[in-house]
């Protein structure tokens, strides 16, 4: 951090096993504004994984491209700073390290500050190989060490001495000082009179503690804001009855000093006002900011979540670490009955048991809570054996949350949050808590819906596509099929390797219209068509023909482009023909790849009467055909032709792998899976001549 001038730094270690980044270290920060961040799933969205992932360093200028990037980690950071991860490699990959500066940094890092970044991960990596040769390999912490503020103080930095405090007593205005935990450090005579309380009363306690008029998350906010933005900010608040004072935070990297003035807004900033003006606190005290900021974030983050399992890690890898839980059952109603969906901090065995507990039982507070849609909370075992003397106490927890997961009146699950210490639950995290339940509900209930369309779905396609290929003396074949990760997961990509006789055999591969049940469907039609007309000795174009006359028959909506190769191993000559596909590469036993030029004929399913030229191409021992879907070609803003011919540069520079990890480098060529939006299939066939 003193290196590179950061204000916040952490280190996140990479968990290969739960694909997981965890927090070890943080320093600039006090430890519970980093508690949403904990642990973060490799997959997600965020600057410290995408570090990972794509091996290089994120930075991120200013808040406007944070929104744009990462709109789920601006809404939980909505401070002006500049942001950067690199990924942290040695002879291993680490995890990542993040550095934060002030809002006032340039958008812009300089090339010689990247190259202190990417400077510092590297270095950091070499130490964390040099503690795992040590036999000392770092291992994630229950919670991460948080740095003291000294030492991340510059060197040199001045400290506070009796003249300081003389200095801010005779000030005509009134200040004090926070830590970085934001602890009252210090307050002068004149402070202390203004805020209406002595020395000795706000000493040592947050302002929200020792101060209830200023127990709002709006002021907490600002305050959170001048920890991680090192900016100055400002607010009006009003001291009961009808004091109002202004208040000025100056930061840095030891704590927060406070200037704290009269202020002459008066009643125009009564909306403002956190109290009721009676100078009586109110009842129900506010929500936490932190907490109000992960409830946007899990918000968010819920509108991203897919099946059941991304709804489950979402709730675990967010809600226990903001609420201090140490385990999470996450169950659905089904049939009567709560079957467990998900869990966190449970053996194995105690899941077993209450797994299929009944929905309508008053012996449970799970089935009652579920029931009658109210939640329940226990702060410690007698609580729930007074209230519930016959639930059966099998995990050892000593508090629980049960939040029931009701849409429209209609339950559908429930959350139960455990401890393994008494844990009392305030007004405002009961009221958070219930909160979320009715985000998790929703995210659960379009969980499963989507979770039983994608089995349905991908079902199907698993059935469509050949289960294994034939095997042929003289040619070596792989094939893959990838689904967009977005979307439902399944298409109408297929392959399909035939086996006319001893010597010769028939290579398709095709690509149905769409990303859904009836691309699927299609599919295997067209996939069953091809494979009937091949194996009946139809010529290649008659192959084509006869295949989208029957698609313009079953008039489907969908048109599919495909690629046919009939291959005669004996004579080493392939014949080629396209419907609409893009064209297959051409690999020469020395090393030359090419893109082939096959005419592609009309996609199938569109014109009635088409017609296919067939390309008839030389097949010596050594030749490697690649066929595939545009998936793996076709991206947003790149010319088609250049990415093919990019490709076969690519795979003639590949070298004679084997065929699996040939097909593992080409589409390690395609770019990161996260940012794939359509299918791929690929096939690689080599003629050897045996």
């Amino acid at each position: 951090m003193r290196r590179t001038g950061a204000s916040i730094g952490a280190f996140y270690l990479l968990d290969r096993e739960q694909q997981l980044l965890r927090l070890v270290v943080v320093g600039g920060v006090p430890g519970d504004l980093v508690m949403p961040w904990t642990r973060i799933p490799l997959a997600s969205p965020a600057p410290v994984t995408d570090a990972v992932r794509r091996k290089r360093l994120i930075w991120i200028g200013d808040q406007a491209e944070m929104a744009r990037a990462y709109p789920r980690s601006a809404v939980a950071l909505p401070y002006r700073i500049a942001l950067a991860a690199v990924p942290v490699d040695g002879e291993r990959r680490w995890g990542s390290l993040l550095l934060m500066w002030p809002g006032s940094h340039p958008p812009q890092a300089t090339p010689r500050e990247r190259g202190h970044i990417t400077s510092s991960g590297r270095r950091l990596g070499r130490v964390l190989d040099d503690a795992a040769r040590a036999g000392r390999p770092v291992t994630p912490p229950d919670e991460p060490r948080v740095l003291p503020g000294a030492a991340v103080r510059a060197p040199g930095a001045p400290q506070p001495a009796l003249a300081a405090a003389d200095f801010a007593e005779r000030l005509p205005e009134g200040c004090c000082a926070l830590d970085l935990e934001g602890r009252i450090t210090f307050v002068s005579t004149r402070g202390a009179g203004l805020l209406g309380r002595g020395a000795d009363a706000l000493l040592g306690l947050l302002p929200w503690q020792a101060l209830p008029w200023l127990d709002d998350p709006v002021y907490e906010d600002r305050y959170r804001a001048a920890v991680i933005s090192r900016q100055p900010v400002a607010f009006t608040a009003c001291r009961p009855p009808d004091r109002w004072l202004d208040f000025r935070l100056y930061p840095d990297a030891s704590g927060i000093s406070v200037r704290i003035t009269p202020s002459n807004a008066g009643p125009a900033r009564a909306q403002d006002d956190p109290s009721s003006g009676t100078g009586e606190p109110r009842p129900s005290p506010p929500t936490r900011a932190g907490q109000l900021y992960q409830l946007m974030h899990l918000a968010a983050a819920l509108t991203e979540a897919v099946g059941v399992q991304d709804v489950v890690d979402l709730v675990a890898d967010q809600i226990m670490p903001a609420f201090g839980a140490h385990g999470l059952v996450l169950s659905s109603a089904e049939s009567g009955r709560l079957r467990i969906t998900g869990s966190r901090g449970y053996p194995a065995h105690v899941i077993e048991r209450l797994d299929g507990l009944p929905v309508n039982t008053r012996f449970t507070p799970a089935g009652q809570a579920l029931t009658t849609g109210v939640p329940s909370f226990f702060s410690h075992p007698g609580e729930l054996a007074r209230i519930y003397p016959e639930a059966p106490l099998v995990s050892g927890k000593q508090a629980w949350a049960f939040l029931p997961l009701v849409i429209s009146g209609r339950p559908v699950g429930i959350c139960v949050l455990t401890y393994d210490r008494p844990h009392a639950f305030p007004a405002e995290e009961r009221a958070v808590l219930t909160s979320l339940a009715g985000l998790i509900a929703q995210a659960l209930d379009r969980a499963r819906l989507y979770d039983a369309k994608h089995q349905l779905a991908h079902g199907l396609q698993e059935a469509l596509l050949p289960h294994r290929l034939p095997s042929l003396a003289g040619l070596r074949v792989a094939a893959r099929y990838l689904p967009a990760t977005l979307g439902m997961d399944i298409g109408g990509d297929f392959y399909d390797l035939l086996r006319i006789d001893a010597t010769t055999a028939a290579a398709v591969i095709g690509d149905v219209q769409g990303h859904n049940v009836a691309a699927a469907a299609l599919m295997g039609q067209v996939r069953t068509a091809v494979h009937t007309h091949a194996t009946a000795g139809a010529a290649p174009d008659e192959v084509l023909a006869r295949t989208n006359r029957l698609l313009l028959d079953l008039d489907p909506g969908l048109f599919t482009t495909c690629l046919y190769a009939h291959l005669d191993l004996r004579r080493g000559r392939a014949r080629l023909v396209s419907a609409g596909h893009p064209p297959p590469l051409l690999r020469e036993p020395g090393g030359r790849a090419r893109p082939l030029d096959v005419p592609p004929g009309p996609a199938l399913g569109i014109v009635p009467g088409a017609s296919y030229s067939v390309t008839e191409v030389p097949l010596p021992p050594g030749t490697l055909l690649a066929l595939y879907t545009d998936g793996l070609v076709e991206t947003a803003g790149t010319d088609i032709e250049e990415a093919v011919a990019d490709l076969a540069t690519h795979l003639g520079d590949a070298g004679d792998e084997d065929l699996d990890r040939l097909m593992d480098t080409i589409l390690d060529h395609a770019g990161p899976a996260d940012q794939r939006t359509d299918d791929i299939a690929l096939m690689l066939l080599r003629a050897t001549g045996a």
